[in-house]
C-alpha cells in the first residue's frame, strides 16, 4: 500500500482543542500560586507530545483506511489489513472488505440473471427492442437485429427503421404513457406483414429505459388465408377444361363409342394426357404454396451450385435426347462460391428453366449453362453481401420473347403462347416457382430475350461467406 503524508494541519488543530482544557486548567493553578511555571510548561509539553502521539497513531489509521478504500474503487484487492493498523481502522477494513465480497457476489447474481435474460429474449422469434426517453435503440434481440439488417444499437429508431406508424405509436407512448398496437407492411426483400405493440415501462426511473416494441409476424397467417383463396380460384379456373375434356369422352366411351375399340384406345390416350396434365398442375400449386408460405424466411445451408446444376442436367438427359439437344455447363475461370440455400428448392428453380429451355429451344441446339461470381446485380436485390454473389445463366436458341411481355413472365398462369405451352405440358407456373424460390434466397431473376435469337434466364445468389470469414466476424464482435 502507498505511504500517504501524516496530515500535519488537522493534527496541530486537534491537539490544540484537546490541549485547551488542561493548559487553561495548569494557568488557574500558577494564578493561584499552587503550581510553578516551570512545572506548568513541562506538564503541557508532555501532555502536548502524548495528544500529539495518539493523534499521529490514529489519523494515521484514518489515512490507510482512506488508501484502503481507494485501492478498492480502483480495482486492487485489498481485503487483508496489516497488523500494524490501529484496531478501528483494522476492524473497518475488514468491514470494508466484507461488504466488497458481498457486493460482488450481488452484482455476479446481477450478470448472471442478466444474461440469462438476454439469451430468453435472444431466443424469442419475435423482433424485441427497448428504447430510452429519445427514442434511441438500448437493447435489440436477434431477431430486431436481424430484420433491421444494421446494428441499431445506440441508433434512433427512425434511422433503423423506416415504419411511419411505429414511429408515432413509440412518440405517443412516450409522451402520454399508454400503449397501442399498428399493423404494418414491409415491402424490402420480400413483403411481410407484422403487428406492432409498444408499451411505456412502468415505474422506471432511469431514462436508459423507457419503451418496450414487439412486432409479431404475421406473414404467414396472412398468406395462407391468400393462398387459400388464389388456391381455389387458379385452380378451379385451370382444372375445368380438362376435367370438360374428361368427362366428355367417359360420357362418349358410356354411350356412342361404348363398343368402338379405336375409338376407346385414341379417348383414353386423351384422357390420360388430361389427368397428367391436372396432375401437374395440383403439384406446381402445392410445391408454390410450399414456397410462399416459407418465403419470409431464408435458408441457412451451404449449397454447392455446380453439384445442383449437375444433377438437375443428368435428371433432363431424356428430355433432351428426345429433342435432339444438349445442356453444357461452361463455369467460367475460378472457383464458383457455395451459396446460402436451399438444395431442393435451387434444384427446383434450375430444372424448371432448363425444362423451359428445352420445350421452347429448338431442336438440335445446344443449351449453355454459365456459372460465375459477380460483385454487382444488374438488376434491383436487397443487398449484395460482402461475399459477392453467384450467378448461373442459362441460354436457349429459341424463337425469343417479345419485350413487352418479359415482366409478366413470372406471374401466375401467364404464357407467351397458351396453346403452345398446354400442348408442351406446361402448367404456366414454373416460372412463378422460380421467383418466389428465388425471393427466398433473397437473390434476383433477370430475363433477356431477342426474338429470333434466344432467351436468357439469369439467376444471382447470394454467396456464402468462407468459414475462415465467419470466424473473424465472430471474433470481432466478441
Amino acid at each position: 500500500m502507498p505511504k500517504e503524508p501524516m496530515p500535519l494541519r488537522p493534527i496541530l488543530a486537534t491537539a490544540a482543542w484537546l490541549m485547551l482544557p488542561f493548559g487553561l486548567t495548569l494557568a488557574a493553578l500558577v494564578a493561584l500560586g499552587q503550581l510553578g511555571g516551570w512545572a506548568a510548561i513541562l506538564a503541557l509539553a508532555v501532555n502536548a507530545a502524548a495528544i500529539g502521539a495518539l493523534l499521529t497513531f490514529h489519523l494515521g489509521g484514518v489515512v490507510r483506511i482512506t488508501v484502503h478504500l481507494d485501492a478498492i474503487a480502483d480495482g486492487e484487492d485489498r481485503t487483508t489489513p496489516s497488523p500494524a493498523w490501529p484496531s478501528f481502522a483494522a476492524a473497518l477494513a475488514s468491514a470494508v472488505a466484507r461488504a466488497k465480497r458481498r457486493w460482488q457476489q450481488r452484482r455476479d447474481e446481477l450478470t448472471r440473471r442478466i444474461a440469462a435474460l438476454d439469451a430468453v429474449l435472444d431466443s424469442l422469434p419475435d423482433p424485441f427492442i427497448m428504447l430510452d426517453n429519445r427514442l434511441r435503440v438500448v437493447r435489440a434481440n436477434s431477431a430486431a437485429s436481424e430484420l433491421l439488417t444494421d446494428n441499431p444499437l445506440g441508433r434512433d429508431l427512425s434511422a433503423s427503421f423506416r415504419v411511419p406508424a411505429i414511429l408515432e405509436a413509440a412518440q405517443s407512448a412516450l409522451l402520454r404513457g399508454v400503449g397501442s398496437r399498428v399493423e404494418f407492411e414491409l415491402a424490402s426483400p420480400v413483403k411481410r406483414s407484422f403487428v406492432g405493440r409498444v408499451e411505456r415501462l412502468a415505474g422506471m426511473t432511469n431514462a436508459e429505459f423507457s419503451l418496450i416494441v414487439v412486432l409479431h409476424d404475421l406473414t404467414a397467417e396472412k398468406r395462407t388465408e391468400q393462398m387459400r383463396a388464389d388456391f381455389v380460384a387458379n385452380a378451379s379456373h385451370e382444372l375445368r377444361t380438362p376435367l370438360a375434356t374428361l368427362l366428355g369422352f367417359i360420357e362418349t366411351l358410356q354411350g356412342p363409342a361404348s363398343q368402338d375399340a379405336r375409338a376407346r384406345e385414341r379417348f383414353l390416350a386423351i384422357m390420360q394426357y388430361q389427368a397428367g396434365r391436372m396432375s401437374r398442375l395440383v403439384d406446381d400449386l402445392l410445391s408454390l404454396s410450399r414456397i410462399e408460405l416459407r418465403e419470409h424466411t431464408p435458408p441457412t445451408e451451404r449449397v454447392d451450385l455446380l453439384q445442383v446444376l449437375r444433377g438437375v442436367a443428368d435428371a433432363l438427359q431424356p428430355q433432351s435426347k428426345a429433342r435432339q439437344m444438349t445442356v453444357a455447363i461452361e463455369p467460367t475461370n475460378g472457383a464458383l462460391p457455395p451459396v446460402l440455400g436451399d438444395a431442393d428448392e435451387l434444384a427446383q428453380v434450375f430444372q424448371n428453366l432448363i425444362d423451359n429451355a428445352l420445350k421452347y429451344g429448338r431442336r438440335g441446339t445446344t443449351i449453355r449453362i454459365n456459372a460465375f461470381k459477380a460483385d454487382q446485380c444488374p438488376v434491383p436485390i436487397s443487398r449484395v453481401p460482402a461475399a459477392g454473389l453467384a450467378g448461373i445463366a442459362v441460354h436457349d436458341r429459341g424463337e425469343g420473347i417479345p419485350s413487352e411481355q418479359i415482366p409478366r413472365l413470372t406471374e401466375r398462369f401467364y404464357r407467351v403462347d397458351a396453346a403452345r405451352s398446354r400442348a408442351l405440358g406446361g402448367t404456366g407456373l414454373g416460372l412463378a416457382i422460380v421467383k418466389h424460390i428465388v425471393n427466398r434466397h433473397r437473390g434476383a431473376l433477370q430475363i433477356e430475350s431477342e426474338i429470333g435469337h434466344g432467351s436468357t434466364f439469369t439467376v444471382y445468389l447470394p454467396a456464402a461467406r468462407s468459414p475462415s470469414h465467419v470466424e473473424e466476424s465472430s471474433l470481432e464482435k466478441q
